[in-house]
Protein backbone atom coordinates (compact mmCIF):
# COMPACT_ATOMS: atom_id res chain seq x y z
CA UNK A 1 0.00 0.00 0.00
CA UNK A 2 1.91 3.04 -1.26
CA UNK A 3 1.95 6.08 1.03
CA UNK A 4 2.92 9.60 -0.08
CA UNK A 5 3.33 13.03 1.47
CA UNK A 6 3.05 16.30 -0.50
CA UNK A 7 4.77 19.34 0.99
CA UNK A 8 6.46 22.57 -0.11
CA UNK A 9 10.25 22.42 0.06
CA UNK A 10 11.85 23.96 3.16
CA UNK A 11 15.37 25.19 3.84
CA UNK A 12 17.28 22.88 6.28
CA UNK A 13 13.97 22.07 8.06
CA UNK A 14 13.37 20.77 11.57
CA UNK A 15 13.48 17.09 12.53
CA UNK A 16 9.72 16.58 12.10
CA UNK A 17 9.99 17.32 8.37
CA UNK A 18 12.47 14.45 7.98
CA UNK A 19 10.31 12.14 10.05
CA UNK A 20 7.47 12.83 7.60
CA UNK A 21 9.78 12.01 4.68
CA UNK A 22 10.87 8.78 6.36
CA UNK A 23 7.31 7.58 6.96
CA UNK A 24 6.27 7.59 3.30
CA UNK A 25 7.29 5.73 0.15
CA UNK A 26 7.38 8.89 -1.98
CA UNK A 27 7.77 12.49 -0.88
CA UNK A 28 6.45 15.01 -3.40
CA UNK A 29 7.73 18.59 -3.33
CA UNK A 30 4.84 20.89 -4.20
CA UNK A 31 6.85 23.91 -5.36
CA UNK A 32 4.70 25.27 -8.16
CA UNK A 33 2.44 26.90 -5.56
CA UNK A 34 2.83 30.53 -4.47
CA UNK A 35 5.92 31.52 -2.52
CA UNK A 36 5.09 32.96 0.91
CA UNK A 37 7.23 35.49 2.78
CA UNK A 38 8.30 34.96 6.38
CA UNK A 39 7.85 31.22 6.04
CA UNK A 40 10.10 28.15 6.10
CA UNK A 41 10.78 28.05 2.35
CA UNK A 42 14.02 30.07 2.48
CA UNK A 43 14.89 30.21 6.18
CA UNK A 44 15.22 28.22 9.36
CA UNK A 45 16.36 28.52 12.95
CA UNK A 46 19.71 27.56 14.44
CA UNK A 47 20.75 27.65 18.10
CA UNK A 48 23.38 30.23 19.13
CA UNK A 49 24.78 31.52 22.41
CA UNK A 50 22.42 34.50 22.00
CA UNK A 51 19.38 32.27 21.42
CA UNK A 52 17.61 31.01 18.31
CA UNK A 53 18.70 32.83 15.12
CA UNK A 54 17.24 32.84 11.63
CA UNK A 55 19.38 31.74 8.69
CA UNK A 56 17.67 33.18 5.59
CA UNK A 57 18.59 32.50 1.97
CA UNK A 58 18.49 35.93 0.26
CA UNK A 59 16.06 36.07 -2.66
CA UNK A 60 15.46 38.48 -5.51
CA UNK A 61 12.17 40.31 -5.26
CA UNK A 62 9.58 38.70 -7.52
CA UNK A 63 5.91 39.22 -8.34
CA UNK A 64 3.48 38.59 -5.50
CA UNK A 65 2.11 35.50 -7.25
CA UNK A 66 5.58 34.02 -7.88
CA UNK A 67 5.68 30.25 -7.30
CA UNK A 68 8.36 28.75 -5.07
CA UNK A 69 10.10 27.08 -8.01
CA UNK A 70 10.67 30.45 -9.69
CA UNK A 71 12.23 32.16 -6.65
CA UNK A 72 15.90 32.96 -7.34
CA UNK A 73 18.93 33.72 -5.19
CA UNK A 74 20.02 37.34 -4.72
CA UNK A 75 23.56 36.68 -3.39
CA UNK A 76 25.69 33.94 -5.01
CA UNK A 77 27.86 33.71 -1.87
CA UNK A 78 24.97 33.05 0.53
CA UNK A 79 26.15 29.47 1.10
CA UNK A 80 29.59 30.64 2.27
CA UNK A 81 27.98 33.04 4.77
CA UNK A 82 25.59 30.36 6.03
CA UNK A 83 28.33 27.79 6.53
CA UNK A 84 30.34 30.38 8.43
CA UNK A 85 27.33 31.04 10.68
CA UNK A 86 26.80 27.31 11.26
CA UNK A 87 30.47 26.85 12.13
CA UNK A 88 30.36 29.68 14.62
CA UNK A 89 27.19 28.36 16.23
CA UNK A 90 28.11 24.66 16.40
CA UNK A 91 31.90 24.31 16.44
CA UNK A 92 31.72 23.30 20.13
CA UNK A 93 28.97 20.73 19.55
CA UNK A 94 29.93 17.14 20.36
CA UNK A 95 29.85 15.86 16.76
CA UNK A 96 30.60 18.98 14.74
CA UNK A 97 34.09 17.75 13.87
CA UNK A 98 32.76 14.44 12.54
CA UNK A 99 29.89 15.78 10.46
CA UNK A 100 31.15 19.17 9.34
CA UNK A 101 33.01 17.77 6.28
CA UNK A 102 29.96 16.17 4.64
CA UNK A 103 27.71 19.14 5.43
CA UNK A 104 30.27 21.70 4.30
CA UNK A 105 30.52 19.77 1.02
CA UNK A 106 26.73 19.94 0.62
CA UNK A 107 26.88 23.70 1.08
CA UNK A 108 29.77 24.12 -1.35
CA UNK A 109 27.74 22.23 -3.96
CA UNK A 110 24.74 24.60 -3.68
CA UNK A 111 25.43 26.08 -7.09
CA UNK A 112 21.88 26.63 -8.35
CA UNK A 113 20.24 30.05 -8.42
CA UNK A 114 16.81 28.46 -7.80
CA UNK A 115 15.60 28.16 -4.21
CA UNK A 116 13.68 24.95 -4.94
CA UNK A 117 16.76 23.22 -6.33
CA UNK A 118 18.88 24.32 -3.37
CA UNK A 119 16.27 23.05 -0.92
CA UNK A 120 16.02 19.70 -2.67
CA UNK A 121 19.81 19.34 -2.82
CA UNK A 122 20.08 19.89 0.94
CA UNK A 123 17.06 17.69 1.72
CA UNK A 124 18.51 14.78 -0.23
CA UNK A 125 21.93 15.25 1.38
CA UNK A 126 20.52 15.33 4.89
CA UNK A 127 18.30 12.30 4.16
CA UNK A 128 21.46 10.43 3.16
CA UNK A 129 23.15 11.45 6.42
CA UNK A 130 20.14 10.18 8.40
CA UNK A 131 19.81 6.98 6.38
CA UNK A 132 16.38 7.92 4.97
CA UNK A 133 15.77 6.14 1.67
CA UNK A 134 12.47 7.69 0.56
CA UNK A 135 12.25 8.84 -3.07
CA UNK A 136 11.84 12.62 -3.53
CA UNK A 137 10.00 13.92 -6.60
CA UNK A 138 8.65 17.23 -7.91
CA UNK A 139 4.90 17.65 -8.19
CA UNK A 140 5.59 18.87 -11.73
CA UNK A 141 6.72 15.32 -12.59
CA UNK A 142 2.99 14.59 -12.74
CA UNK A 143 0.39 16.16 -15.01
CA UNK A 144 -2.19 17.18 -12.42
CA UNK A 145 -5.42 19.14 -12.45
CA UNK A 146 -7.56 20.94 -9.89
CA UNK A 147 -6.72 23.27 -7.04
CA UNK A 148 -6.05 22.80 -3.32
CA UNK A 149 -7.43 19.44 -2.18
CA UNK A 150 -8.34 18.38 -5.72
CA UNK A 151 -4.72 18.79 -6.82
CA UNK A 152 -3.44 16.79 -3.85
CA UNK A 153 -5.90 14.00 -4.61
CA UNK A 154 -4.88 13.99 -8.28
CA UNK A 155 -1.19 13.83 -7.28
CA UNK A 156 -1.89 10.88 -4.99
CA UNK A 157 -3.84 9.07 -7.69
CA UNK A 158 -1.19 9.60 -10.37
CA UNK A 159 1.59 8.58 -7.97
CA UNK A 160 -0.30 5.35 -7.29
CA UNK A 161 -0.82 6.15 -3.61
CA UNK A 162 -3.41 4.52 -1.37
CA UNK A 163 -2.50 6.60 1.69
CA UNK A 164 -1.77 10.32 2.05
CA UNK A 165 0.23 11.36 5.11
CA UNK A 166 0.18 14.98 6.26
CA UNK A 167 0.56 17.09 9.38
CA UNK A 168 -2.32 17.58 11.85
CA UNK A 169 -2.83 21.23 10.85
CA UNK A 170 -4.21 20.02 7.50
CA UNK A 171 -7.38 18.78 9.22
CA UNK A 172 -8.58 22.41 9.18
CA UNK A 173 -8.74 22.63 5.37
CA UNK A 174 -8.57 19.20 3.74
CA UNK A 175 -11.75 17.64 2.42
CA UNK A 176 -11.16 14.04 3.48
CA UNK A 177 -14.12 12.79 1.47
CA UNK A 178 -12.41 13.74 -1.81
CA UNK A 179 -9.47 11.50 -0.93
CA UNK A 180 -11.66 8.60 0.07
CA UNK A 181 -13.74 8.81 -3.10
CA UNK A 182 -10.47 8.48 -5.03
CA UNK A 183 -9.45 5.43 -2.99
CA UNK A 184 -6.85 7.30 -0.94
CA UNK A 185 -6.95 7.27 2.87
CA UNK A 186 -5.72 10.47 4.60
CA UNK A 187 -3.50 9.91 7.63
CA UNK A 188 -2.29 12.46 10.18
CA UNK A 189 1.30 12.54 11.37
CA UNK A 190 1.93 13.10 15.08
CA UNK A 191 4.68 15.64 15.83
CA UNK A 192 4.27 15.46 19.62
CA UNK A 193 6.42 13.82 22.30
CA UNK A 194 9.85 14.30 20.77
CA UNK A 195 12.56 13.59 23.35
CA UNK A 196 15.08 16.27 24.23
CA UNK A 197 18.75 15.68 23.47
CA UNK A 198 21.99 17.33 24.64
CA UNK A 199 21.72 20.76 23.01
CA UNK A 200 24.09 23.71 23.25
CA UNK A 201 22.85 26.91 24.91
CA UNK A 202 19.78 25.98 27.00
CA UNK A 203 16.84 26.14 27.31
CA UNK A 204 16.00 23.35 24.89
CA UNK A 205 14.30 24.36 21.62
CA UNK A 206 12.55 21.78 19.39
CA UNK A 207 11.93 24.26 16.55
CA UNK A 208 15.48 24.48 15.24
CA UNK A 209 16.92 22.95 12.07
CA UNK A 210 17.71 19.24 11.98
CA UNK A 211 21.37 20.27 11.66
CA UNK A 212 21.25 21.07 15.37
CA UNK A 213 20.32 17.44 16.06
CA UNK A 214 23.08 16.10 13.80
CA UNK A 215 25.82 18.27 15.27
CA UNK A 216 24.80 17.49 18.85
CA UNK A 217 24.00 13.76 18.62
CA UNK A 218 25.91 12.57 15.54
CA UNK A 219 25.47 8.83 14.88
CA UNK A 220 22.65 8.74 17.43
CA UNK A 221 20.53 11.33 15.60
CA UNK A 222 17.99 8.81 14.30
CA UNK A 223 17.34 7.58 17.84
CA UNK A 224 15.84 11.00 18.62
CA UNK A 225 13.38 10.73 15.71
CA UNK A 226 10.17 8.73 15.36
CA UNK A 227 11.72 6.80 12.47
CA UNK A 228 13.79 4.87 15.03
CA UNK A 229 10.70 2.75 15.71
CA UNK A 230 9.27 2.78 12.18
CA UNK A 231 11.80 0.57 10.41
CA UNK A 232 11.74 2.95 7.43
CA UNK A 233 15.28 4.33 7.87
CA UNK A 234 18.65 2.67 7.52
CA UNK A 235 20.12 1.44 10.78
CA UNK A 236 23.62 2.56 9.82
CA UNK A 237 25.21 5.63 11.37
CA UNK A 238 24.97 8.94 9.46
CA UNK A 239 27.43 9.44 6.61
CA UNK A 240 30.72 11.17 7.35
CA UNK A 241 32.28 11.38 3.88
Amino acid sequence: MKRVAIVQSNYIPWKGYFDLIAHVDEFILLDEVQYTDRDWRNRNLIKTAAGARWLSVPLRRGPRSQPINEATIADPDWNVAHWRALTQAYRKAAYFGEFAPVLEKLYRECGSEKLSEINRHLLEGICSILGIRTELRWSTDYDTTGSKTERLVDLCRKAGAREYLTGPAARAYLDESLFRRAGVEPRWFDYSDYPEYPQLHPPFDHRVSVLDLIFNTGPNAVEHLKIAASGRASRRAPARS
